[in-house]
């Protein structure tokens, strides 16, 4: 079954930030978090953080990455992160 929604430290570790960063953003409204319901933390749209990383690639001038090329690059970081 494939995460629609993952943790915090997840998420910073693809966008390789700090947790603390995605909080100031969240807080900031540059890249808002949902909330899990039950217990409130941040979680993150696996969606959202491949249409970031689309952006970043693009602002850095590279060609636009395909959804697949994408989600590939979270798809790696999130299997060496269960490991």
């Amino acid at each position: 079954m494939e995460k629609r929604y993952i943790n915090i430290q997840q998420a910073a570790r693809i966008l390789g930030v700090s947790a603390l960063t995605l909080r100031n953003w969240d807080n900031s409204g540059k890249f808002p978090a949902g909330r899990h319901p039950i217990s409130n933390y941040r979680v993150y749209k696996v969606q959202d953080l491949e249409d970031l990383l689309i952006e970043i690639e693009l602002s850095k001038g590279h060609k636009r990455p395909t959804k697949s090329e994408a989600k590939k690059l979270v798809v790696k970081h999130l299997e060496a992160d269960e490991e």
